[in-house]
């Protein structure tokens, strides 16, 4: 979810004398402000007052606190009410169940429900592999939990985080054609989590894991993983990972370089840095050296987190130590999941040739893509107004519409490898430059490139329960 500050519209309804020039008074006021009208409707005059309805364009919410402030001083005037686009928009949720089957009159009703409903549900406890064919488990994730990291807002709780993953059931919907639905939890506790999800996994076809705060989030994935047959994936580790090694990929072959070669710096070593470092190694880059706020994980120090124990025994080749800016000498790529500003363009002169800098903290990076431009060769961030946004987007739908389609028990390492390719590969040889080293989020060939590899990845690691090959007219045949 980027945090980068967004244009919206408010809505106001301001109580005004009615005497010569208020209404420009109010203009001019606004305008001051940084706001910027866009219309005006009248909701009722009397001889002393005029109330209308003003719609009002802000660049921020600062600007908006402005405008309101403006308004509340010039002399008679009232706010009565006010609200804004983006709260509007959720109100009653963003989020609604349609049917599939109209229910126009009894036959119908008979069908759906009772009595036919019994022998579709006779059928299935006779043949459990049935509810993929017959049941909403067929094309159904569940975004689960529990408010504790959401992006840019930390712990929120689950009401807190509630909008937030019905804009992802919504991305589902729009980018795979997923019907995804929120499951936000009321409890942190690990055991808690995973029994609850165990318990309502029979309605799901996958279960996308959501800001649930390290470390707790990656045991809870391992025992939903070894507990259940379907897919699951936590996607502030697997989706981000997926995305930043396509667009690494990319820029590699921009400067020249290859992947097996690299010599990379990791700064956080969170989930989404663990997992990136985790997939790098999968992909074959031989030497990455993980960041943390004491420096760099090595094999001298010793450390409680195992999850920390587990890279300094596989990363840090040479065992450098030291801080960010002392690891950094020679490195090809720098990656940051951590924190704002903490990189310099004197720390990327210390990098070898044609540096490569993925600065992805949210929303503010750390570094900020035209600071760092005269010494970075490459530059990327989760931000959508610099080029190269690293955005999930572009992974999570194709991966679970390829696990859903072949009915996937599981998302392997291979399958993500896969995903991050297809990735790459959408950017041309001859598109492929140092500002388009990965995909727009709205390049409608990225889900069906990465389903499609995800499915076949499947298939030949035998996770799945069906091929691509088949005529899904085979549902119809198994089923009766």
């Amino acid at each position: 979810m980027p945090q980068t500050p967004i244009s919206y519209t408010l809505i106001m309804r301001i109580d005004m004398p009615n005497e010569p020039g208020a209404f420009g008074t109010l203009a001019n006021a606004i305008g001051d402000a940084g706001g910027t009208i866009g219309a005006v409707d009248m909701r009722s005059v009397s001889r002393a007052r005029v109330v209308r309805d003003v719609t009002i364009a802000v660049p921020s919410d600062a600007v908006a606190n402005d405008v309101r402030a403006a308004i509340e001083g010039i002399d008679g005037a009232r706010i009565l009410f006010s609200s804004d686009s983006t709260f509007l928009a959720h109100i009653g949720g963003k989020l609604r169940v349609d049917l599939r089957v109209p229910i126009k009159n009894r036959q119908d009703l008979s069908t759906v429900y009772t009595p036919g409903v019994a022998r579709v549900s006779m059928a299935i406890a006779a043949d459990p592999s049935k509810a993929f064919q017959l049941t909403i488990k067929r094309n159904t994730v569940a975004i689960v939990t529990d408010g504790t990291a959401v992006l840019g807002l930390g712990d929120i709780g689950p009401l807190g985080a509630l909008p937030v993953m019905e804009g992802k059931a919504m991305l589902f919907k729009q980018f795979a054609d997923i019907d995804a639905f929120p499951i936000c939890l009321d409890t942190k506790d690990t055991d808690e989590i995973v029994e609850t999800v165990v318990r309502i996994a029979p309605v799901f076809g996958g279960i996308n894991l959501e800001d649930i705060s390290a470390p707790r989030c990656f045991e809870v994935e391992r025992r939903l993983i070894e507990a259940l047959e379907i897919p699951v994936m936590h996607d502030d580790q697997h989706g981000t990972a997926v995305v930043i090694l396509a667009a690494l990929i990319n820029a590699a072959r921009v400067v020249g370089k290859r992947l097996e070669d690299l010599r990379v710096v990791v700064s956080g070593s969170g989930a989404a840095g663990t997992a990136t470092i985790k997939m790098l190694l999968e992909a074959g880059v031989r030497d990455v050296i993980p960041v943390d706020r004491g420096g760099a994980l090595n094999r001298l120090d010793r450390y409680e987190n195992p999850h920390w124990r587990w890279l300094a025994e596989h990363c840090n080749r040479e065992n450098r130590r030291g801080s960010l800016y002392d690891v950094l000498e020679g490195v090809d790529v720098f990656i940051g999941v951590s924190a704002p500003g903490i990189l310099s363009p004197e720390h990327i002169t210390r990098m070898a040739r044609d540096p490569i800098v993925f600065a992805m903290a949210n929303p503010t990076p750390e570094i900020m893509p035209d600071v760092a431009a005269p010494v970075a060769a490459v530059i990327a961030t989760g931000r959508s107004d610099f080029p190269n946004q690293v955005n999930n987007l572009l992974s999570f739908p194709g991966i679970f519409r390829g696990a859903l389609d072949v009915r996937a028990r599981r998302i392997t390492e291979k399958m993500k490898l896969a995903a991050a390719f297809a990735i790459a590969e959408i950017v041309a040889e001859e598109e492929r430059s140092a500002e388009y080293v990965i995909p727009s989020v709205f390049d409608t060939r990225v889900v069906d490139a990465v389903a499609k590899a995800v499915a076949t990845t499947a298939v030949e690691e035998g996770v799945a329960r069906r091929t691509l090959l088949k005529d899904e007219g085979e549902d119809l045949a198994a089923s009766v």
